[in-house]
């Protein structure tokens, strides 16, 4: 830890390991699922990020990642990551995967990820980066004409990463018995996430608060002109 100043109050320069350490203390009394605070503390959230936002890798808040994306407030990815409910033998759907640091995170917590992102570049660089830190039990694919990726499904759960204008069903179809999804809900500004359960006497679904997230793209959700507004 260092300090610097001209004349002025000194301004604290954390690195990168004390911000992460004090990053888990603040979400640790939010989040109560050791396993997901174990997982954020190891996977490095500074590769994931562009070089000259690495200094602000582990502050709570989202960060651009090209191509009118973001990575997501570690918050909201702890908070959703819990809601999931994983004990380390499911097949997981992570649905617009962007930078690929949710899914390095799901491939500490489950057996397998299947993951899905949309802007080819990303698949490209998540890929690599993921393949670089050692990671070997996920995949990622080109997000097709349909919602998610029904050629592996069932899946354990399925965590979506954008927002949605409703449920789709087609991600619900996708969902195990037991199954657990959380998604965003909403319109383009503010969204509601939701917990989806499929349970033996039909679908739950729970509202778990405010958030914001970028628009999904694709059948039963937002479409390209609808981002565009055109």
């Amino acid at each position: 830890m260092t300090t610097q100043g001209n004349g002025e109050a000194p301004r604290v320069l954390l690195s990168l390991e004390e911000a992460r350490d004090l990053l888990l203390r603040s979400l640790a009394t939010d989040i109560k699922d050791n396993g997901v605070l174990d997982a954020m503390r190891r996977v490095p959230r500074e590769r994931f990020v562009e070089p000259d936002l690495r200094p602000h890798a582990y502050s709570d808040r989202p960060l651009p990642i090209g191509f009118g994306q973001t990575i997501s407030q570690p918050r909201m990815v702890a908070l959703m990551l819990q809601e999931l409910a994983l004990k380390g033998e499911e097949k997981v759907l992570d649905l617009g995967s962007g930078s690929g640091y949710q899914t390095a995170l799901l491939a500490e917590l489950a057996k397998e990820v299947v993951a899905v992102e949309l802007i080819p570049e990303l698949v490209d660089r998540s890929r690599r980066v993921l393949l670089e830190l050692g990671y070997k039990n996920f995949i990622v694919h080109q997000a097709g004409e349909d919602l998610g990726w029904p050629a592996s499904a069932p899946y354990d759960a399925i965590v979506v990463a954008a927002a949605a204008p409703r449920i789709p069903m087609s991600l619900i179809d996708q969902l195990a018995e037991g199954g657990r999804m959380v998604i965003p809900v909403g319109g383009r500004g503010r969204q509601e996430l939701m917990l989806v359960e499929q349970t033996r006497e039909g679908v739950r679904v729970s509202r778990r608060g405010g958030c914001g997230f970028v628009p999904l793209i694709g059948k039963e959700a937002f479409g390209r002109s609808d981002i565009l507004g055109r």
